[in-house]
């Protein structure tokens, strides 16, 4: 690079990201760690509308981060490229793509904020990328910020890992701390007393150590402290000579030059050189390019020079290049997994009069190049462009960049929830395409994948039975496509599909044979599958003063929404959970005018779950597979020397190939505006200690067609015996019943243990009788480390809850996930706890009552035994010949 020093050229490349919640300061952080750096001379701020790294106008408005930008920091040891993100949570996805380049991250905290709603996603991604981390906590000048206030709140990140590393704090116990993170560590420092930086820059490394600086970015307090914190203990990566590079970000420059920003991860990168996606060895034909860099751009805020040689490490923009895409490895690098944030809206885009739609789709394609989850789609049916967005900023935002680089002023009708679709057993599709003089037939093999792993496709067919060349056309075919689902249409997620079997013609086989056919055969196996629709959800973290409590549950639970008892703290109170994002809508506005402007709510996407309302939404949709002529599920086979139609559900008859699954699934007919029957998908799956006792004592989990009765008299006509039990629950809190009956009250005064084991045997015996699935369920999440337990004592179930979990909020979520297939009963006094397990449909029982009814099992099992014991005596007797003494004797006999 021309102007740089031979003492630059030997520092080590860095690349480091800012992130943060939005309004956190991080722009403001860059402003100071660039004038600190010596990279600008004055510094900006954001409400001056100067700040360095907002380059463009929208940001400078608006006063916050839209795209990511770049800035050059040389350091003593490092040269340091800042890669600041958007903080907003609309544009989370440009975020995300620049975390495949980072080799540390600066997590920036508002102090007096703490730990907020986006913060948690953004600790999430960082985990998810294992990307080392340091944290720089902001405003700590501002009244309510403390530092340990925010190590206690940091540590429910991760339980250990974060050192306070400001000059405030004592060096031997910065020490101590470093030397708790890890055991190798700890063996050093007791030896030799000290920890050397290359150890820390180890532990940082393997994310076992965070280092925490404290300061206000506006004051340039503790900005220096980070700085040489990142000169210090910044993993130093190490690079293979083999040239390698990741695509991370795709923009125009103001001249409209297309850039491909990029991270050189091994060998060299030279102006003029030639790139391709063509694996290394790959010598086959297929969809690669190759193209040349024609130039080598090193960005610094707006600002840019030209190089002509990029060394690993680099982060450049290069020109020249028109088929990249974020997210693409070049050289040894593969492409990166699909993002973890999706959108989650999908708006119409309003047109002013006179416009083509078509051409306006076309135009607009590139702005789709440069965010791959923007996600255009064009209804050809209705001549419409829709938009698949994170939010309403974006929109607003999009509206301004479409206005201003096209010349269009365009408009967005309301927003609409994006649905996902996906199945719940493995399913073989066929397709099969035979019109004269055509021929091509594919099996496939459709299972479920976990939630958010989206689609990935696979080959287990022989090439001696299908050709290479035709194998990889088909792979290409699932890959080039969205393929809509069975229930409303919605695009299919969560799916592993695996080419499994397929047949050609050494005559009549084209290239669009197979395409009909792959489609037709992902198609059948919908049909077949029992599917399910998913919704996106919210993380949420609710604020309210306690007086407004009971009516944000009441609102939660109308929801659908699952969270966790509320934190009460100096009059205020903390909801946290998640919820659909259709039910939410704007109900922040609700709880501004409920709490009189003291309510916060903030809510992350927290990912697509299982739709609460299914009915209710496909019966809105409308949608019919069967007549969807774009999306056929049946196939064409020849007859006569004529293609004829061969419906979806007869295919598996008419077929060449065999059936790849041993037992082909039984079709599902699907019906318009109806679901397919599937089996239970709620939290009893996802909770792995309910599931446990479930399929312990009754296998495996299967869904009833009709709901159950809970009881006889419910109906006049006695429904048909059910195909196994149907388990009554009993869920009883431990300690509220050991504490509200006086006699093992008392005992537990001199010994838990004991009293503990009373309750269960006294359990023990009102199980025997009852025959019902008993959980008895003990508080343990004060204990340090606790994973939680389910154990079984003789005929009942004893759970020891995890740590930070009571036995309380185990109980309230155990009855909403069983009680909705179960009839369910809690034993308790909490007066919350059983308002809470009332809305969700379980019985209540007072402890109080509960202790009446265990005496009365009692006795009732006395009497049994009794009446037990007299009949054996008078059998005894009538076989050792003696006389059976008469009705009244025999009852005086019962009671001597």
């Amino acid at each position: 690079m021309s102007g740089q020093t031979e003492e630059n050229k030997q520092k080590i490349p860095i690349c480091a990201g800012l992130l943060a919640h939005v309004d956190a300061g991080k722009t403001t952080l860059s402003e100071g760690l660039l004038y600190l750096g010596g990279s600008i001379r004055q510094l900006g701020r954001v409400d001056h509308q100067d700040a360095f790294l907002d380059t463009f106008a929208l940001e400078r408005q608006r006063g916050i981060t839209i795209f990511s930008k770049q800035a050059i920091l040389p350091l003593k040891e490092v040269e340091l490229t800042l890669l600041d993100t958007p903080g907003h949570v609309d544009f989370s996805s440009e975020m995300e793509r620049t975390l495949q380049v980072l080799d540390c991250a600066i997590l920036v905290i508002s102090g007096p904020q703490g730990l907020q709603s986006h913060t948690r996603t953004l600790w999430n991604l960082l985990e998810r990328y294992h990307i080392p981390t340091f944290i720089f906590c902001n405003k700590m000048d501002l009244p309510g910020a403390e530092a340990e206030n925010l190590l206690h709140q940091l540590g429910q990140l991760q339980k250990t890992g974060f050192v306070n590393f400001s000059p405030e704090e004592p060096l031997e116990k910065r020490l101590e701390n470093l030397a708790l993170c890890d055991e190798r560590t700890m063996e050093t420092y007791l030896e030799q007393g000290e920890i050397t930086r290359e150890e820390i820059r180890r532990l940082v490394a393997e994310r076992k150590v965070f280092p925490c600086y404290f300061g206000s970015a506006l004051r340039l307090n503790g900005v220096e402290e980070l700085l040489e914190g990142l000169d210090q203990y910044a993993p130093r990566p190490q690079y293979p000579s083999a040239f390698g590079a990741r695509v991370f970000k795709i923009a125009r420059d103001p001249q409209g030059v297309r850039l491909t920003y990029l991270k050189v991860t091994g060998g060299e990168l030279k102006v003029k050189a030639l790139l391709t996606n063509r694996p290394a060895g790959e010598t086959a034909p297929g969809e690669y390019w190759e193209e040349k860099a024609d130039q080598l751009r090193l960005y610094s805020g707006a600002k840019y020079q030209t190089i002509s040689l990029a060394q690993a490490g680099t982060v450049c923009a290069v020109t020249g290049l028109t088929h990249t895409y974020p997210g693409e490895g070049l050289g040894f690098e593969e492409n990166s997994e699909s993002p973890f944030l999706e959108p989650v809206l999908s708006s119409r885009m309003i047109l002013p009069e006179g416009c083509d739609p078509y051409a306006v789709f076309l135009r607009l394609r590139q702005l789709e190049e440069e965010d791959p989850q923007l996600h255009l789609v064009w209804n050809e049916s209705l001549g419409e462009i829709h938009l698949q967005v994170m939010g309403k900023i974006q929109l607003e935002v999009l509206r301004q960049v479409i206005s201003e680089r096209f010349g269009l002023e365009v408009d967005f009708g309301p927003g609409s929830i994006l649905y996902r679709e996906t199945i719940l057993d493995t399913v073989e599709g066929v397709g099969h395409f035979e019109p004269l003089r055509h021929y091509a037939e594919v099996h496939l093999i459709l299972r479920p994948g976990p939630r958010g792993s989206g689609l990935q496709f696979d080959s287990s067919c022989s090439e001696d039975q299908l050709d290479r060349n035709w194998q990889r056309l088909i792979l290409t075919h699932l890959k080039e496509r969205i393929h809509p689902g069975v229930l409303t249409g919605s695009p299919i997620t969560d799916l592993h599909i695996t080419l499994a079997a397929g047949k050609a013609h050494l005559k009549h086989t084209e290239g669009g044979d197979f395409r009909q056919a792959t489609y037709r055969a992902v198609r059948q196996g919908l049909m077949k599958a029992q599917n399910q629709l998913l919704e996106p959800w919210y993380s949420f973290r609710l604020e309210l003063p306690s007086a407004a409590v009971g009516r944000a549950m009441s609102d939660l639970q109308r929801m659908g929404a699952q969270f966790q008892p509320p934190e009460t703290s100096d009059g205020q109170s903390i909801l946290t959970g998640s919820a659909p994002v259709s039910a939410m809508g704007d109900y922040q506005t609700e709880v501004t005018s409920y709490t009189q402007g003291q309510g916060r709510l903030s809510c992350t996407i927290l990912g697509y779950l299982p739709c609460h309302n299914t009915e209710e939404v496909v019966a809105a949709k409308g949608y019919d597979p069967l007549r969807d002529l774009e999306n056929p599920p049946d196939s064409v086979f020849c007859s006569h020397g004529a293609g004829v139609v061969v419906p979806w559900d007869q295919v598996d008859s008419q077929m060449h190939l065999e059936s790849v699954l041993k037992k082909p699934s039984s079709p599902t007919v699907v019906v318009a505006g109806s679901v397919p029957r599937s089996s239970y998908s709620g939290s009893l799956e996802e909770d792995k200690e309910l599931q446990a006792i479930f399929e312990r004592t009754y296998g495996p989990i299967r869904r009833r067609d009709t709901p159950l009765p809970l009881g006889p008299e419910r109906s006049l006509t006695p429904p048909p015996p059910p195909e196994e039990p149907v388990p009554e629950y009993l869920l009883v809190d431990g300690y509220n019943i050991l504490f509200a009956w006086e006699e093992l009250k008392t005992l537990a005064k001199t010994n838990i243990d004991a009293a503990r084991q009373a309750l269960m045997d006294l359990l023990c015996n009102y199980q025997g009788y009852k025959n019902c699935v008993l959980i008895l369920v003990f508080d343990a999440y004060k204990v340090p480390g606790n994973t939680g337990t389910v154990s079984r004592y003789h005929n009942i179930y004893v759970v020891y809850t995890k740590e930070a979990e009571t036995a309380d909020a185990y109980i309230e979520k155990a009855t909403f996930d069983i009680g909705q297939r179960h009839k369910v009963r809690v034993a308790t006094s909490d007066g919350l706890e059983q308002l809470i397990i009332l809305g969700h449909g379980a019985l209540r029982i007072s402890a109080k009552a509960f202790r009446e009814e265990v005496e009365r099992v009692e006795g009732l099992i006395s009497a049994a035994i009794a009446e037990n014991a007299r009949r054996n005596r008078f059998r005894d007797k009538e076989a050792a010949g003696i006389p059976i003494p008469d009705l009244e004797e025999s009852q005086e006999d019962v009671k001597g």
